[in-house]
């Protein structure tokens, strides 16, 4: 859905949360009826609109399976608030017509007491089924899966199979109808074909000679940018979670892989412009979480412009006795910076994309080599230039040894322009070395480190090029 048409969706739901409201006032058993044909997501963004205290009630209001379903698309803290509402055995009635891992990812955002106590309550099979999901973290494979999946004998027959998904879809819902798994007597892995697949199958044919044998699987301790790399590599709809036998566990669904793409980019957006992640929405995250992801970086950042002020200082007698030379301080020290912020940009996401291994840094290095002389020639010129220009113009006296002025100015720009690529390029390889985050090689930090770099170099070009001259 695009932000115009989520913005549409919401818009309507602020018209129509009054009426609902209104019904639940006075009316509480009309609701059911007046909100039949409406989408659950759209049920979730009126529930979000009205006053805490209702939409327990409009969650009672409800048919069990379609309130459950709502709940499911509650953003988290409205969906947490409002279980932690209820008693313990409403919650559970409602998270027992839950998919599995919705339900399991819901009682991982309550405390620890409430979530036992809805736990207590649900049903054995449920109770169960969700306790071997927690045992999982809910970055890996095991905490994303869900139970609800079709798996049938390899020995039977095509008929079986059909009859089998016909009385497991008429059993309740299933995530993944449009796979059907193979497995063995213990259970192991043995094929999958899709539902196409089965309904076009010779009668009478087993499913072990029409199943495909090569399953993409991972296992349930997998991280989860695994498991959305994998389904974005084979174009799968689901993935089969298995533990170290090959045992089927369950299966990651591709609109919980969605969810994990858009939570990782999140992340690394914001790790790039340079704060730690937020684990929470912007709105949801208090004043003091967002002080406290922020003010580190900001305190790493100022700390090294720290140095690039004591470099300055250094050169504060060259920069008395040629002021000229601090006009073009701000020129000099953007162009390594926003060359390594493009550097950096390229590579975190090349790696993030698996276009580029550890094994290529050597050849993203000459790469990147070639780049920054080229980029730093053609900026670099363009800087001399500028001083040439200004000085045939009359803008700006630079006096008789403007020539050597420009030069100065042209070969501090391929300097820092190549230090700043080679920076920002190289800088993703060390963190993911060291075992950091190579995100964490954000564009301030990059932009930090050739700053001083930069004035450095400026101030030794300028001694030798302009000793006995200006300075």
């Amino acid at each position: 859905m695009t932000p115009d048409q989520r913005e549409k969706e919401q818009s309507v739901a602020a018209l129509v949360a009054p009426d609902i409201q209104e019904l639940l006032e006075t009316d509480a058993a009309a609701v059911a009826v007046e909100t039949e044909e409406l989408h659950p997501a759209d049920l979730a963004d009126i529930g979000e609109l009205l006053p805490p205290a209702l939409l327990p009630r409009f969650l009672t209001a409800l048919p069990a399976g379609r309130a459950a379903t709502v709940l499911e698309y509650l953003d988290e803290e409205r969906r947490t608030e409002v279980l932690e509402a209820m008693d313990p055995e409403e919650a559970a009635a409602l998270l027992a017509r839950m998919t599995p891992d919705e339900r399991t990812d819901a009682l991982e955002e309550l405390d620890d007491e409430t979530a036992d106590e809805i736990l207590d309550e649900l049903p054995e099979s449920a109770r169960r089924e969700t306790e071997r999901l927690l045992e999982y973290a809910p970055d890996t494979a095991g905490g994303l899966m869900t139970t609800e999946f079709v798996s049938v004998d390899e020995t039977a027959t095509v008929e079986a199979a059909l009859g089998a998904v016909r009385g497991m879809a008429r059993a309740g819902r299933r995530e993944a109808m449009g796979t059907v798994y193979t497995v063995d007597t213990r259970g192991v892995l043995t094929g999958v074909l899709s539902l196409r697949e089965l309904l076009a199958a010779p009668e009478g044919t087993r499913l072990a000679e029409v199943a495909w044998t090569e399953v993409v699987t991972v296992p349930a301790t997998a991280d989860r940018e695994e498991v959305a790399q994998l389904t974005s590599d084979y174009d799968l709809v689901a993935v089969p979670v298995v533990d170290g036998d090959r045992r089927l566990l369950g299966v990651v669904t591709v609109d919980d892989v969605i969810d994990v793409i858009q939570e990782e980019q999140t992340e690394d957006v914001q790790k790039f412009g340079g704060l730690a992640a937020l684990e929470d929405p912007y709105l949801q995250s208090s004043v003091a979480e967002l002080m406290r992801k922020r003010l580190p970086w900001l305190l790493v950042l100022f700390i090294g412009q720290m140095f690039t002020a004591a470099a300055m200082a250094y050169f504060q007698s060259e920069i008395d006795a040629a002021t000229v030379l601090a006009l073009f301080i701000p020129l000099v020290i953007s162009s390594g910076g926003n060359s390594g912020s493009q550097a950096t940009s390229l590579i975190i996401r090349a790696l993030a994309l698996q276009e580029l291994g550890m094994r290529d840094w050597l050849r993203v290095m000459r790469r990147e080599l070639l780049i920054g002389l080229l980029l730093g020639a053609i900026l670099g010129l363009v800087g001399l230039s500028r001083v040439v220009l200004w000085q045939w113009m009359g803008f700006y006296p630079f006096g008789d040894h403007y020539v050597r002025l420009a030069a100065t100015i042209g070969t501090t720009v391929v300097g820092v322009v190549l230090f700043g690529t080679l920076t920002g390029a190289m800088l993703p390889f060390v963190l993911k070395k060291a075992g950091f985050d190579p995100a964490s090689a954000s564009a301030p930090l990059v932009a930090t480190l050739v700053d001083v770099t930069g004035v450095v170099l400026y101030f030794t070009v300028s001694l030798l090029l302009l000793r006995g001259t200006l300075l």
